[in-house]
């Protein structure tokens, strides 16, 4: 006789394969996140089948996010650990901040990073406008424009490798 698995304690649970595709993962990356104890599943079958909640697309979501930040996966558990407080209210809350403010700090200089960038890209579109008027086509032979034929002076970086 073959023995089926208990159902999961709520209808609202996900098997793993529903719960990858909502998240636009695979199966192995949410193997890897709970080997890593970044995500745990609310429920495992007697089978070992994994299930998942809902709202664990949030926690993937974040641990996303601040990979996307340039987090390594041992800060981002450390930083994902709030759960772990769960039985002290007030650690809990702290654990929680941190993890939000250190997330917020980490965004702010993804943001300086970026402006930075469009600046100078801003420059390049600058000097391109320049270059509209030129005559000279960047080649091997005029070493790419670098530096420009009509001025002289090193082209934007941006400009440059694209050049």
């Amino acid at each position: 006789m073959i023995e089926r698995d208990a159902p999961p304690p709520s209808s609202e649970l996900l098997k793993i394969g529903e719960f990858a595709q909502l998240a636009g993962t695979n199966l192995r990356t949410l193997r890897y996140y709970e080997e890593v104890g970044l995500l745990r599943p609310a429920h495992r079958s007697q089978g070992g089948f994994r299930y998942y909640r809902r709202s664990d697309l949030n926690r993937l979501n974040m641990i996303r996010d601040l990979q996307d930040l340039g987090l390594h996966l041992d800060r981002i558990r450390e930083l994902m650990a709030t759960r772990e407080h769960a039985n002290n209210r007030r650690a809990l809350l702290q654990a929680v901040r941190t993890a939000l403010v250190e997330q917020d700090r980490l965004l702010q200089e993804r943001i300086r990073a970026l402006e930075a960038q469009r600046a100078r890209i801003a420059v390049a579109a600058r000097k391109l406008a320049d270059c509209e008027g030129c005559r000279h086509l960047p080649g091997a032979a005029n070493n790419f424009c670098e530096p420009c034929l009509l001025t002289g002076d090193e082209l934007p970086a941006k400009l440059s490798a694209l050049f």
